[in-house]
C-alpha cells in the first residue's frame, strides 16, 4: 500500500507518543512515591523477567537528548504523560513542586525545539495510596483525579494547548481489575465495571474543571483504544456484538451520545452487574470533546468459543496486522457518532528488529507504518475528520507485563548504557514527514 503525501494538509499533526512509567525511570527521585505499577512489578510472575520501570529509559535525566531526537525526526507534536505520583505524591494534597518542575522543563524544551506538547494526564500510574483506598472501582478516585488534573493544568496551561485526560480506560478497567494482567492485578469483573464508569466520570469532571479555569483556548479530549471485532462466521456474530459493546460502544456512547449502550447494560444485568451511575453522571461524562484520541493496533476476528483467529501477517506479539481495519473504524465513527476531530494518538508494532552493520533495519515496522498512514489517508478521503497521527513509540521501553523484550520504538535503547540509536524506521518517518510538508 502506498500513500500520497499530498493527502495530508500542512497543519496535520505528525508526532510520537510515550508514557511516563514506561520511559522516565527515576522512580523515587524528587519526591515521587510508588504507583500501582511499582507495586505490581514486584509481585512474583507479574512482569516478564521480573523487570520494572525503576530506570526504564532514564528519560527523566536524558530528556533534552530525547527532545533533540524528536526535533531531528521533524515531528511537530509530542504526546507524553504526566506521572501522577511524581506530581501529587500519594494522590492527595498539594502539588510536589519538584515533580512539576520536570514537566516545566520538558514543555519549555519542546517549545524551544518547535514541537507542540500534548499532555496525557493519566497513563495507568495510579498512586498506590489511592488503590489502597479502593482504586478506580471507588467513586472518590474520580474526584481525586480531577483535583490532580487541576494542579497540572494550572502549572502548564500557559504553554500547553492539547490536554488528554485518560489513556485507554478499557485497559485500565479490564486488564487491571477484571483479568489481573496489569496493575493492580485484581480479578473482579464487578469491580472492573465500576472502574469503567468512574474512569469516564473522572474524565468528564476533569474536563469541566480545566475548562472552567482556562485562561485561553485549549483542546480537551480522551484517548480510547478501539479494537474492532469481526465474526469469523454466522455463529460468531453474537460474540462480536458483545466484544464491540464492551470494547468500543461502552466508551463512545456515553462520551458522545450521553448514554451507555442498552444491549451492554442488558448483558451486564444478566451477570447481576449494574453500573454505579448517579444522577447527573452522564451529563458530566458527555462534556463536549474538542478532540478524540484513537489508539489503534489491530482488528480482531473472533469466534464463539472465545478463541481469537490469527490469519495472515502478525507482529512479534502475535497481533494481526490489519491496516484496512483502521480505515473502516474511522469511517464507522464518522457515520455513527456526532462529529468530533480525531487524532490517531497511538499506532505502531513490535517487531524483532534485527541489528546489522548499518544499524537496525526494521523493514517490517516501516511497512506497518506506511500501510497504516495510508489507511488514515483513505479514511480522510471518505470524510473522516482525522487531524493527526502519532507513532507508538519514540523509544524501545518498558512494555508493561511484557517487560523490555517487545520493541515498539523508532529508536533503540541499549539496556546497559541507555544509549539511543535511530532505527531505519525513524529515518523513514523523518523523510515521510518532510515529503508530506513539501
Amino acid at each position: 500500500m502506498t500513500t500520497d503525501t499530498g493527502a495530508f494538509p500542512r497543519e496535520f499533526r505528525w508526532g510520537v507518543a510515550t508514557s511516563a512509567y514506561q520511559i522516565e525511570g527515576a522512580a523515587s527521585a524528587d519526591g515521587r512515591t510508588p504507583s500501582i505499577w511499582d507495586t505490581f512489578c514486584r509481585q512474583p510472575g507479574a512482569v516478564a523477567g521480573g523487570e520494572t520501570g525503576d530506570v526504564a529509559c532514564d528519560h527523566y535525566h536524558r530528556m533534552p537528548e530525547d527532545v533533540a531526537l524528536m526535533a531531528g525526526l521533524g515531528v511537530n507534536t509530542y504526546r507524553f504523560s504526566v506521572s501522577w505520583p511524581r506530581v501529587q505524591p500519594g494522590g492527595r494534597g498539594p502539588a510536589n513542586e519538584r515533580g512539576l518542575d520536570f514537566y516545566d522543563r520538558l514543555v519549555d524544551e519542546l517549545l524551544s525545539a518547535g514541537i507542540d506538547p500534548w499532555v496525557t494526564l493519566y497513563h495507568w500510574d495510579l498512586p498506590q495510596e489511592l488503590e489502597d483506598a479502593g482504586g478506580w472501582p471507588a467513586r472518590d478516585t474520580a474526584y481525586r483525579f480531577a483535583d490532580y488534573a487541576g494542579l497540572v493544568f494550572d502549572r502548564l496551561q500557559d504553554r500547553v494547548t492539547s490536554w488528554t485526560t485518560m489513556n485507554e480506560p478499557w485497559c485500565v478497567a479490564m486488564y487491571g481489575y477484571a483479568d489481573g494482567m496489569h496493575a493492580p492485578g485484581r480479578r473482579d469483573r464487578r469491580a472492573a465495571m465500576q472502574a469503567v464508569h468512574h474512569l469516564l466520570l473522572a474524565h468528564g469532571e476533569a474536563v469541566r474543571r480545566m475548562r472552567g479555569r482556562a485562561r485561553d483556548d485549549h483542546e480537551f479530549g480522551i484517548t480510547l483504544n478501539l479494537t474492532p471485532a469481526i465474526p469469523q462466521g454466522p455463529e460468531d456474530v453474537e460474540t462480536a456484538r458483545r466484544a464491540d459493546g464492551l470494547g468500543i460502544r461502552m466508551y463512545l456512547d456515553p462520551l458522545l451520545l450521553g448514554r451507555y449502550p442498552a444491549d451492554v447494560e442488558a448483558d451486564l444485568t444478566g451477570e447481576d452487574i449494574r453500573l454505579p451511575v448517579h444522577e447527573g453522571d452522564l451529563e458530566v461524562i458527555s462534556e463536549p470533546l474538542d478532540v478524540l484520541g484513537v489508539n489503534y493496533y489491530f482488528t480482531e476476528t473472533v469466534r464463539a468459543d472465545g478463541r481469537s483467529v490469527r490469519e495472515g501477517a502478525t507482529t512479534a506479539l502475535g497481533w494481526p496486522i490489519t491496516p484496512a481495519g483502521l480505515t473502516d473504524l474511522l469511517v464507522r465513527m464518522r457515520r455513527e457518532y456526532p462529529p468530533v476531530p480525531v487524532v490517531i494518538t497511538e499506532n505502531g508494532g513490535a517487531f524483532p528488529d534485527p541489528a546489522g552493520p548499518d544499524g537496525v533495519a526494521d523493514a517490517d515496522r516501516i511497512a506497518f507504518l506506511r500501510d497504516h498512514i495510508a489507511a488514515v489517508a483513505a479514511a480522510r478521503a471518505q470524510g473522516a475528520d482525522v487531524r493527526g497521527y502519532f507513532v507508538w513509540t519514540l523509544l524501545d521501553n518498558f512494555e508493561w507485563a511484557h517487560g523490555y523484550k517487545p520493541t515498539f520504538g523508532l529508536v533503540s535503547v541499549d539496556r546497559r548504557t541507555r544509549a539511543r540509536t535511530l532505527k531505519r524506521s525513524a529515518l523513514w518517518y523523518r523523510d515521510f514527514i518532510k515529503d508530506a510538508r513539501a
